[in-house]
């Protein structure tokens, strides 16, 4: 083949001109190793969850947004927080100035969560959110609401991304150094066995690997091996692998290249079914891989914005051929601002034409046996094992993160992946090719920076009116706990009842275990 006729997907694998027949060996779905999938039926007996990722300024805007979800057709709530709250400070911090409820939404006490969550019922609700190294006190509030609430908190369901690993490879928004991290970890795994089995403790992104630059091979090996790295952890915390791996999920991205994404989607499968097998997963949940995924947010382009909806909908087409159990869809202002509520509608209608009218859901994994996708499902297996195995001779995944061979691997994908785009080589429409000189004309959605006076004044009073000297004395107990082998996870949530802030319960933290500087 000529190097003009060349063609690759984005991970570099040279696609044939065309495909003839082999012999692929495929199980059922819902049988060991799932590559078609985790459950026998799929979409025949019922839809991925639809979810929309919102959260902005205050919680007050944000429970607004939700209830406006909730009446269009979400089937369940995906939280986005500010900067501030990511990385552990309250929003009257210093540390926040110029942040607060930019974002996503502000959220410093139990109070904000109520706000948040007013008129929805947690018991009735499935709640996913999008956070990491603050990620325990989150879930300290949520599960506090729900009993404020009255529910029963075994009954409650959701995903706390919770996902460290990534951070300190590819997005930043860690606090504490990796040990203490992977502890607090394996604690929300033990805890929420014991009081919240319907939890999910943690969601592996991959996601967030692919927008810092990786191409899909990497995302994959990448990804896995960060579960990898939580599945040890937790084993050797003396956790049951078929208790606690029952509630482990991954978060992937779904890229432009609809038959690379499906391929990726199903080697994800297969490959975490021999990895928790390997490690000592005998019961069929404990090795199934379940995912959500979410739409390119680095595909989408700031020119020409209307063709994001485009690409949103080959997105959403990849992940749900690719048996995806939730999705959020991008708003195609997304490259531009925060998404307006129009834009959120059309980003969930894509959804929506996708499960009700496109005939996607009414088989299960529609493209098993093209001859390509098999191919290319077999050749994505082996290049993420063969990546994955780079990263075990290191010594897994800390190992490899804490000498920088994640980081480098990224960074040097993300450059030839730019690279391609400067010369030409890789086509993004209107772009680099079919660009106009028309002005982008569209609304966008603006956050008020009175928000941040609103919610310091609303911390301020909280602070006035609480019991302090309970408060010192829970997260003096929190310091010395954190010094200990104790499960932190029930004492955390004492401590937010009690209404000690974000901030100030990750600063007790910071003043045991330091920060980590990279």
């Amino acid at each position: 083949m000529s190097e003009e006729n060349k063609k690759e997907t984005t991970s570099g694998l040279e696609i044939d001109k065309v495909y003839f027949k082999k012999e692929y060996d495929l199980e059922n779905p819902g049988e060991f190793p799932f590559t078609r999938g985790v459950h026998a039926g799929m979409y025949r007996d019922r839809f991925w969850t639809m979810r929309q990722y919102a959260g902005f300024s205050t919680a007050e805007a944000s429970n607004e947004r939700y209830h406006y979800l909730l009446k269009n057709g979400v089937t369940g709530l995906s939280v986005a927080f500010d900067l501030p709250t990511q990385i552990g400070y309250d929003s009257d911090d210093e540390m926040a100035m110029g942040e607060v409820g930019k974002v996503g939404v502000a959220i410093d006490t139990l109070e904000d969560m109520e706000r948040l969550f007013k008129g929805i019922e947690l018991e009735k609700v499935s709640t996913s959110m999008t956070i990491n190294a603050s990620g325990f006190i989150l879930l300290a509030f949520y599960v506090a609401l729900a009993k404020k609430q009255g529910a029963d908190i075994s009954k409650i369901k959701g995903t706390i991304q919770n996902d460290i690993l990534k951070e300190y490879a590819a997005r930043g928004t860690y606090i504490y150094p990796p040990k203490q991290s992977m502890r607090l970890i394996t604690d929300i795994f033990e805890y929420c066995s014991k009081e919240v089995p319907k939890w999910n403790t943690i969601s592996i992104s991959g996601y967030h690997i692919r927008e810092a630059g990786s191409n899909a091979v990497q995302e994959l090996a990448f990804t896995l091996s960060n579960g990898k790295a939580y599945l040890k952890a937790a084993i050797e915390k003396g956790l049951d692998i078929n208790v606690f791996a029952k509630r482990l999920s991954f978060f992937f991205n779904a890229h432009n290249h609809l038959f690379e994404e499906v391929a990726k989607f199903r080697a994800a499968r297969r490959i975490w079914a021999k990895i928790t097998k390997d490690l000592g997963a005998t019961e069929k949940k404990a090795q199934m891989l379940r995912f959500h995924t979410q739409t390119g947010g680095s595909t989408l382009t700031a020119q020409q914005p209307h063709n994001n909806i485009v690409r949103v909908a080959i997105q959403t087409l990849a992940a749900t051929l690719g048996g995806t159990q939730s999705l959020h869809t991008n708003g195609y202002d997304e490259a531009l601002s925060l998404p307006t509520e129009e834009a959120a509608t059309i980003a969930l209608r894509t959804q929506q034409v996708m499960a009700y009218e496109s005939g996607v859901t009414d088989t299960v994994d529609p493209l098993a046996g093209s001859y390509f996708v098999e191919d290319l499902t077999n050749r994505l297996e082996t290049e993420a094992l063969e990546l994955i195995e780079k990263i075990d001779v290191m010594g897994g995944s800390v190992e490899a993160i804490e000498q920088g061979f994640i980081q480098d691997q990224i960074a040097a994908s993300a450059y030839k992946y730019q690279k391609e785009i400067e010369s030409g080589e890789k086509v993004i429409v209107g772009v680099n090719k079919f660009e106009t000189d028309d002005k982008t004309d569209i609304p966008i959605m603006k956050i008020d920076a009175a928000i941040e006076k609103e919610q310091v004044a609303k911390l301020t009073e909280l602070k006035n009116r609480r019991d302090n000297d309970k408060v010192e004395l829970l997260l003096s107990q929190l310091k010395e706990k954190a010094q200990t082998t104790e499960n932190l996870m029930p004492h955390v949530v004492e401590c937010v009842e009690s209404l000690a802030s974000l901030g100030e319960i990750a600063h007790a933290l910071r003043d045991v275990w330091g920060e980590y500087k990279g």
